[in-house]
């Protein structure tokens, strides 16, 4: 089990690199966090079809070559407001538990989560275990089922890891350690230290003196990586980030308060040539050029955070940006806002007045849809293609396919310039979708004339008539390998690292700083 002295401490990084260093042992291994806080969330397998798992657990799963399901995150919570938290357990969002008290939550859960546990350690060799927050949480121990209950529930073998860039790591370590009851310290066999930068040497003659105090060793001393690869679980990722070389398409994201599923924007750092930044003031976008980006992602609270974007003044910068040929894609909550109105008749996330850049309505239902998909860019996606071939179709019911217009034949087709999304048309493309609201076009302006093109079917998909604005339901566009190569395919060159490359730099990283025989001492 990975434990940490504060949230941030490199926790889930860690875990994931444990699961794919034991994978390539030969072994069997399967991740587990019994409790996630974050609105990065992945659709899995569950026993009602599909359910929800974070985000950091989807691609543990994916490190230790297992297939992800829900029994490795038995319990989401995704933050609605600073006091209000949507429950999802065992994959399925639970109005019971979204009302209940948090104290009083722990007793109706741990059974599940108990159960999740031991079912992953029967099937699997190896169970990597990740925990939340510090375990010395004090205020929170008689309530815990994440950490320390956890971990002696499954006699874990812990790890303790903090981050010595911030300071004072010696002292959270000891401190972690110092507050724990005695039966939950025999459990901690290795502190490690992350985020180091200098020289090693100077750490001494500190972790010999916490060993003398504690009877535990520092097993590892990790090395500052500021790009393994892997999204960050929680808040933006990686303001520091700048391409390599000249920048010639600058990705404005919106980051606004209850942002989610930001970690599907990971793959756009590592495209040669364009620089990601996170944006929060008009400023911030006033150096962008017609050709840049301007993302609006998905949201937790689509009113709240279009109402904190209007706070801002973003609403008038990405409108002039929109006015000036702009491309701008909004991302399920993102497409919601770019609508004219927000319809929520069952109290769900709230009404609002949309940014009216496509003229579209969002109705919220209490249902919510979570489900893999698989689709095509219809012609839509082209600048001012309208009608029966604007739409793609849905692949597995298909029972005809749209023609294979290039972007250059399609905008032709248009006459008029190709849409920045242009080279979409006619694209393959997997993904998945989480979402309450239902979206259709404005009957009254479309009986005026003004038309959302449908870009992808069954209301996925859509943009306006100049093809600029486009708007999806579909999340992971960017971590799929057909849509990159038709966005970027001339800068690509090979040299963007998959998924496998970057789990395998992970394993290899610790591999390479841990003690030697310490990792396979854990699990003999």
């Amino acid at each position: 089990m990975v434990l940490g002295t504060t949230s941030g401490a490199g926790k889930s990084w860690l875990t994931t690199a444990l699961c794919r260093y034991y994978a390539r042992q030969g072994l069997k291994v399967a991740p587990f966090k019994a409790q996630n806080m974050s609105n990065n969330a992945r659709v899995v397998a569950s026993e009602n079809g599909q359910g929800e798992i974070g985000s950091a657990q989807y691609f543990q799963a994916l490190a230790a070559n297992a297939v992800p399901d829900v029994r490795m995150n038995p319990l989401l919570l995704k933050p609605e407001r600073d006091t209000h938290s949507q429950v999802v357990l065992m994959g399925q969002v639970s109005a019971e538990l979204s009302a209940m008290p948090w104290r009083g939550r722990s007793a109706h859960v741990w059974p599940q989560i108990a159960a999740a546990l031991d079912a992953l350690r029967a099937e699997n060799d190896v169970v990597v275990i990740e925990g939340a927050g510090s375990p010395a949480e004090i205020n929170l121990h008689a309530s815990d089922i994440v950490n320390m209950r956890v971990a002696l529930h499954a006699n874990a073998a812990c790890l303790l890891v903090t981050d010595i860039d911030r300071g004072g790591a010696f002292a959270h370590l000891y401190g972690t350690w110092a507050l724990l009851p005695k039966e939950e310290r025999a459990l901690i066999k290795g502190f490690v230290l992350n985020k180091f930068r200098g020289d090693a040497a100077l750490l001494a003659p500190a972790p010999q003196m916490l060993q003398d105090l504690t009877g535990i060793p520092t097993v590892a001393t990790l090395p500052m990586w500021w790009q393994h690869g892997l999204p960050e679980e929680d808040g933006v990722f990686d303001d520091r980030s700048v391409t390599k070389g000249a920048v010639n398409l600058t990705v404005a994201v919106i980051a606004y308060p209850r942002i989610s599923n930001l970690d599907e924007f990971q793959p756009l750092k590592n495209i040669p040539g364009l620089r990601l930044q996170w944006v929060r003031s008009p400023s911030e976008l006033a150096g962008l050029k017609a050709t840049d980006w301007i993302i609006l992602p998905g949201s937790k609270h689509t009113s709240g955070d279009l109402a904190w974007l209007r706070s801002q003044g973003l609403d008038a910068a990405i409108a002039r940006h929109a006015e000036q040929g702009g491309a701008v894609l909004g991302v399920c909550g993102g497409l919601q806002m770019l609508g004219e109105a927000l319809i929520d008749p069952h109290g769900i996330d709230g009404n609002a007045p949309g940014l009216g850049l496509l003229p579209l309505v969002t109705v919220f239902d209490q249902d919510k849809t979570v489900r893999h998909t698989q689709t095509r860019f219809g012609l839509g996606v082209s600048s001012g293609v309208s009608g029966p071939q604007a739409g793609g179709l849905m692949v597995p019911n298909a029972h005809k396919s749209p023609p294979d217009l290039g972007p250059t034949d399609a905008g032709q087709r248009a006459g008029g310039p190709a849409s920045p999304w242009a080279s979409l048309a006619g694209v393959s493309v997997s993904g998945y979708e989480i979402h309450h609201g239902q979206t259709q076009q404005h009957v009254a302006m479309a009986a005026a004339g003004d038309v959302a093109h449908a870009v992808l079917p069954d209301g996925l998909g859509w943009c306006n008539a100049s093809g600029n604005v486009l708007g999806l339901y579909l999340h992971g566009m960017f971590e799929d390998a057909a849509v990159l190569q038709a966005l970027f395919g001339a800068q690509l060159g090979g040299a963007v690292p998959t998924l496998e490359t970057v789990f395998d730099g992970l394993a290899d990283y610790i591999a390479t700083h841990f003690a030697p025989g310490v990792l396979q001492d854990f699990v003999n």
